[in-house]
């Protein structure tokens, strides 16, 4: 009960400097806390696409990393895992286009 608290309050104190927060968990155990990317970040992820495809998901990871196990980020098991869970990070609203 107490260690649940203990990582309640370090989600809170997160939540409060950042916004809303995202949590990627591994089999193991380890852990990635990411803040949402902003439109900058977002921005610089697209331009990398073209030219390296893991460029997008490496900008993101390290741009939106705030907390967690760094191999996250240096492991190519850990960094291959993440990369497919970092287009979840971008919501989206639905719009629709109407011609009046």
């Amino acid at each position: 009960k107490k260690m649940e608290n203990t990582e309640e309050k370090f989600i809170e104190e997160l939540k409060s400097k950042h916004g809303q927060i995202y949590l990627i968990e591994f089999e193991d155990g380890k852990k990635a806390y990411l803040k949402k990317p902003s439109r900058n970040v977002l921005s610089m992820a697209m331009t990398k696409m073209q030219s390296n495809p893991l460029g997008f998901a490496e900008t993101i990871l390290n741009q939106c990393f705030i907390a967690g196990d760094e191999e996250v980020k240096t492991s190519d098991e850990y960094f291959l895992g993440a990369a497919g869970q970092l287009e979840h990070l971008m919501e989206v609203k639905n719009a629709e286009l109407k011609k009046l």
